[in-house]
Order: C-alpha cells, then structure tokens, then sequence
C-alpha cells in the first residue's frame, strides 16, 4: 500500500505558507532575530512567526498556538484540500494526528500572570477546552470538520514526526481513508526559561554541527500534511517510518544514540531501502555539543558499513527556523519534501567549521533527490526517523 503526501503547509520563522518558505530560503538569510520576547531577559535568538492573532481565534479556545494553528491553515488553500478529502471519503473517515510539546501552556501561563483578586483564573482564561494537552489536536479536528479518529502525540521534540508513524498505520489498518497530520508549538516565557534554566539556551544563533557551537535557538511553527492511500505516482510518499524510545534519561539521548540508530534503522527497513539509497538526510542537529556529537557518530557509523558510492547530502536546518519543538519534526518533513519537489537541498545555516565525521552542506545547492530522510530526538529518548520518496 502507498501512503501518499496530498497536501503540504508551513508556516514558521522562514515565512508563512510554502512561498514564503521558499522565498525565506532563496533569500539565504537566517530569520532568527534578537529581537526580544514580551517580559523576558533571556539573551537568546528566536525564530518568530509574524502576524500570529489571539482575536483570530474564538475566546473559549483562545491560546498562541492555537491562533498559529488558525494562521497556518489559511495558507496554500491546505483547508480547502481537507475539504475535499472530507467530501470526498466522509468526516467520519478524516483523521487528525496532532504533534506537540508545549500545547495550549502559554495561556495557562498568562492565566496565572493574571490571576484575579480572589488568586483565581478569571473568567477569560477559564477555558477547559484550551488548558490540556489534547488542545491543539481537538481545534484542529473542530477547525477542519474532522470526526474520525484524532489523538494529540506528544513526545517532545519528536512528537511530530511521530505523527506520520502513526498516520501511515492508520491508513494500512483501514483506520481512515485520509490523515491529516500536523506540528504546533509556540513560544512563551515557559519555554526560554525552561529550556534556559537546563543551559540549553545560545546567545547567539545556533550552529548546528560547527566546532563553535554553544546550544539551541528557539522557534516556533505550525505544519500541516495530508496523508491519503493512493498510488499516484506524480506525488511523494512516506517510504518509511521508523520509531525508538531509549528511555535513558529525562532530558538527555543514550550517550552511544542507540536509540537514534535504532529508529533510523527501522525506518530505512519499513521502507524496504538501505541507507545507500538515500539522496538526503535532514538532521535534528539542535547546535548543543552533546545531540550533534551523538546523532554525528551514529550517522558516520552507519555511513561506514552502508559504503554509499556516493555520501547523501547532510544538513541541519535549525538555523533557518530556530528548534520549534514538538512542530520539529513536521518542519524538517516538510523541508524534505520541498527539496524533492523542487530539487533545492536546504544547507546548514549559521555553520562554517563544520564537526562531523562526514560532509555536512553548509550552502543550499540544486540537487535532484529521490530519497530523504529526517531525524527527530527528543526528551525521554524518544526518537523518529522518516522516509519521503519522490
């Protein structure tokens, strides 16, 4: 059976909706700016998504990620496709798979900042509907006429490429007959802090894979891909899907990535494919020293024993769109699937020394791929590796 790639959107520090991603890459300037976030003194670069508008979104469901749900579904006519699916296989047989890490927490977080005189929420932030996890999940099934299976993933930073592991099961068990999978995650005083607190946090714009490197920066995204069963050979497809949890530890990988390897691995064999198949890998290299040198050792492992005539071209592009968290993994799919549409392979924004034990692609080039794979570690060990075909 072949999972097919209907429809695709995203909108995120790069621009909003594909054009504006694209002209976001041609442009060959990182969008991460210092520009400050409302009430934090965290020197940091974000990855800020403009026009984001709480007004945009009914009171009752009001959050940040929610009004970025509600921005991104208005770009490439990605609802009127849904429509269409909807039409065409019934609400019932439309699912939603929502990836996220944060949720709806930046309106709890306002709710708390302004707590009544009684220190009660009042009346504007008592939206049951809104502070859970499953709320990004339920406004986009609610937004998009979906009634057929929907769950919210969330699984840190690799919620959301965990979506198309669990969208391509539906489709071959006869779940749903279209999927609508998706990443969210906005930014709030929660996250800098947070992820601050655990000296995470660069002063500069990240660097993935550069000998000077010195941490993450944060972003925040909302994408949105259509997943149906057909055989239509003009579209790409999900090859592959490959999942591990190492449960080595609460916010660091296995010292060793046996658990990166292990769900790269399956994926490559899900697809029926080995790695010397592949023409791109799309990275998770965040720009910490311990995930790039990890994720780094295990790819140049396995590129030695897989003895490729030629090494796929390899890049990390969190500096183009700051770590979006748990809408991480849909940003990178959606980058592969653009450079299989277009044959524009993203390069490595912000790096120039590179630290790895093979190539990485510091300056975006043309180059027709027919395969690529995309890597998401997060938190707790959970890792997801992703397969796209042309």
């Amino acid at each position: 059976m072949t999972v097919t790639i209907a429809a695709y959107s995203l909108t995120s520090a790069l621009g909003t909706g594909i054009a504006g991603m694209r002209t976001g890459l041609a442009a060959g300037e990182s969008p991460l700016t210092s520009s400050p976030w409302p009430g934090c003194d965290v020197e940091c670069f974000l990855g800020r998504v403009d026009g984001v508008s709480l007004d945009a979104v009914e009171a009752s469901r009001r959050s940040r990620n929610n009004a970025l749900i509600e921005l991104g579904l208005a770009q490439d006519d990605f609802a009127a496709t849904v429509a269409s699916a909807r039409s065409e296989f019934g609400a019932d047989r439309l699912g939603v798979i929502m990836g996220t890490s944060t949720s709806s927490i930046d309106r709890t977080e306002a709710g708390y900042h302004d707590l009544d005189a009684a220190d009660r929420f009042a009346s504007d932030y008592r939206q049951p509907r809104t502070h859970n996890p499953h709320a990004p999940g339920d406004y986009l099934a609610s937004r998009i006429g979906a009634r057929g299976p929907c769950i919210t993933i969330s699984a840190a930073c690799a919620s959301s490429a965990k979506v198309f592991a669990t969208g391509k099961r539906w489709l071959e068990q006869g779940l749903a007959d279209a999927v609508v999978v998706a990443g969210a995650d906005s930014l709030c005083l929660s996250i800098i802090y947070g992820f601050h607190s655990l000296q995470l946090v660069s002063p500069e714009r990240c660097r993935p894979f550069s000998q000077n490197r010195s941490g993450i920066s944060l972003g925040e995204a909302a994408g949105f891909v259509l997943l149906t069963r057909d055989s239509d050979a003009q579209r790409p497809r999900v090859l592959g899907v490959g999942e591990s949890c190492d449960a080595y530890h609460m916010s660091s990988a296995h010292p060793e990535g046996l658990g990166a390897r292990l769900c790269m691995e399956r994926a490559l064999a899900d697809g029926g494919i080995g790695l010397a198949d592949v023409g791109y890998v799309n990275l998770h290299g965040t720009g910490t020293r311990a995930n790039d040198e990890t994720e780094g050792a295990v790819l140049a492992a396995m590129l030695a024993e897989a003895k490729p005539s030629q090494q796929p071209l390899v890049s990390a592009t969190k500096g183009w769109t700051g770590h979006t968290l748990g809408a991480a993994g849909i940003v990178e799919a959606i980058l592969c699937l653009n450079a299989l549409e277009t044959s524009v392979v993203p390069g490595t924004m912000n790096t120039t020394d590179p630290d790895a034990q093979f190539e990485v692609l510091l300056e975006s080039c043309e180059a027709a791929v027919e395969v690529a794979m995309t890597n998401s570690f997060g938190f707790g060990g959970n890792n997801a590796s992703v397969v796209f075909a042309r």
